[in-house]
């Protein structure tokens, strides 16, 4: 490294936040150095103090948040000496922002281009029509197709790779010497994420940018980063050059982090053969005692076709999911693979009756689904197969306690008297781990791997045979994932259920499945065995989708 004079240079730094006339502490002693032209990751899960760091370099603190000691020294000027105004002054010009969720930070009701330009102006970067013209070069930069049309829509117009790539033009818009990245692709598919991230690298080569990396994927953060600090509890616990601690941590938090990293694991959670075991020792019979085979669902030719308002009158086709076809074998995992917009929960909403396929057919257990009329057939169809859906937030009614989510749907199957049902939702906790006083708590008070475990709880509540998860585990912090999986997988053996696994990770797949369907514009494009799969892939696009997996081909010590 040419200058060894530190860019960024952080020592002792404590920052609390006022909580009820108290003061909680969200990170401590924390001590930080970036070199120019250097990458750094700051890895851990949600509330280790990640972000928090981040947001005080720049005096973006929310709420009460407030550096209580230490300081945060730029180019060698401690920003927490300056005047809140002076120390403004230094963001977007000397040190950008790359933030987490394009959605919710660019202005809906504003132009893509007329938000950058401000950015532009406010850093007196350029003016007028020359700040117009600049928009559309950063714009080009970022990558982006056809900028001069682009600059012209809003957000909504925009994919999610596209909204962060405009928010990487709006980032490095005043050429700051510093950019700080705070999970910059993490609500992106992974083959987007690749392509952000190159071209992040790229554009941070070319201008000497020095790079904060913040982010919970261990995979990705060997993968980009030169150096590497891992915060646990709003502390330092290991630091050091990426590969060094991935090959031999010393922390036990950095071991477990790196255990339960799905990209760094290349092997099925260790039930598989116990699950051979089971299923060759049991033979399948229906409730009128008649043998059934081994497929519990067969999809034959599923085909949705959506119209769409077209131009006056006129409606035009467009084709979700086309031709599928696959069978799910009972007690085992099938995963449906592929990026947005590919068709997966489009096969998730058919296959569970929430749509009516345009054509083609949804067998359980040899009925087509399609023919099950009445309220009572349809009831009984409802109990053996539920969802468990991305966000458990969203799909937990906030006004409900964790005993009401749980108990709703023996409710609403009118199963068992209410002390009946209490002592269902005791047993049902005490099957995904969760305490029994969790039952008078509510949504908004629990942890998101917590609130996954309840809306998993509240999928087995009337004893389903099959589970159909769509992405799951993807809103959830390594660690958590790991633990659902591991729960998942336990369950799958102790009460036999299948798993239809919707999601686009593939490094999660790993862990989790038997068989894989890849999916790509409405189509499976390849369908084999997981090992087969993430050996021998036959497609290119399949091949594209492993390559793209942060952090797949880091090699680790023992």
């Amino acid at each position: 490294m040419v200058n060894q004079t530190p860019l960024l240079e952080i020592e002792n730094l404590h920052i609390n936040f006022s909580v009820d006339k108290r003061q909680v502490h969200a990170v401590q002693g924390l001590n930080l150095t970036v070199y120019e032209g250097q990458t750094v990751a700051i890895v851990g899960e949600s509330g280790s103090g990640k972000s928090t760091t981040a947001h005080a370099i720049i005096d973006l603190l929310p709420g009460t948040g407030h550096v209580a000691q230490g300081s945060i020294k730029y180019q060698g000027k401690d920003l927490v000496q300056l005047q809140q105004k002076k120390r403004r002054s230094y963001r977007g010009s000397h040190i950008g922002l790359v933030p987490q969720d394009p959605l919710s930070n660019l202005n809906p009701l504003y132009k893509v281009g007329a938000q950058i330009k401000e950015v532009l102006e406010v850093n007196d970067v350029v003016k007028g029509r020359d700040a117009d013209q600049r928009v559309i070069e950063l714009l080009e930069e970022a990558g982006l197709p056809d900028a001069q049309r682009r600059a012209k829509q809003y957000p909504h117009e925009f994919s999610g790779g596209m909204r962060q790539r405009a928010l990487i033009a709006a980032g490095l818009a005043a050429r700051p010497q510093l950019l700080i990245a705070d999970e910059p692709t993490s609500a992106l598919d992974v083959t987007v994420q690749k392509q952000i991230l190159d071209h992040l690298d790229v554009l941070t080569d070319e201008l000497g940018v020095a790079v904060l990396l913040i982010t919970h994927d261990l995979g990705l953060a060997a993968e980009r980063a030169d150096h590497l600090v891992v915060m646990y509890k709003g502390e330092v616990v290991e630091s050091g050059p990426a590969l060094e601690i991935l090959q031999d941590p010393q922390h036990q938090y950095s071991k477990r982090l790196i255990n339960a990293a799905p990209s760094l694991q290349s092997e099925r959670l260790a039930s598989r053969e116990r699950i051979a075991a089971r299923e060759s020792a049991q033979e399948h019979v229906s409730e009128d005692g008649q043998s059934l085979t081994d497929d519990i669902m067969q999809i034959q030719n599923l085909t949705k076709v959506f119209k769409l308002p077209g131009k006056g009158f006129t409606k035009t086709d467009l084709v979700a999911a086309q031709n599928v076809n696959f069978d799910l074998t009972r007690g085992t995992t099938t995963a449906l693979v592929g990026e947005s917009g590919s068709g997966k929960s489009t096969v998730a909403r058919m296959v569970l009756g929430l749509d009516a396929p345009t054509e083609g057919q949804v067998y359980f257990e040899g009925v087509d689904i399609s023919t099950i009329k009445g309220h009572g057939r349809q009831m009984k169809f409802r109990r053996r197969i539920q969802p468990v859906f991305q966000n458990p937030y969203a799909s937990l009614d906030p006004m409900f306690s964790i005993f009401d989510a749980i108990e709703e749907p023996l409710v609403v199957h009118k199963t068992g008297s209410r002390s009946e049902r209490e002592q269902r939702v005791r047993q049902l906790l005490d099957q995904v781990s969760l305490p029994h006083s969790a039952m008078n708590r509510y949504p908004n008070e629990l942890s998101g791997g917590q609130r996954q475990r309840v809306a998993i709880a509240r999928a087995l509540a009337l004893k389903p045979d099959v589970l159909v998860l769509d992405e799951a585990v993807s809103a959830l912090d390594v660690l958590v994932q790991a633990q659902i999986l591991e729960l998942l997988n336990e369950l799958q053996v102790e009460l036999g259920l299948s798993y239809l696994f919707i999601t686009h990770d593939l490094a999660v797949v790993r862990q989790i499945a038997d068989n894989v369907l890849v999916m790509r514009h409405g189509k499976v494009v390849e369908q084999a065995s997981a090992d087969n799969i993430f050996t021998a892939p036959a497609v290119e696009y399949t091949q594209d989708l492993l390559a793209a997996i942060p952090g797949r081909d880091i090699q680790l010590a023992g």
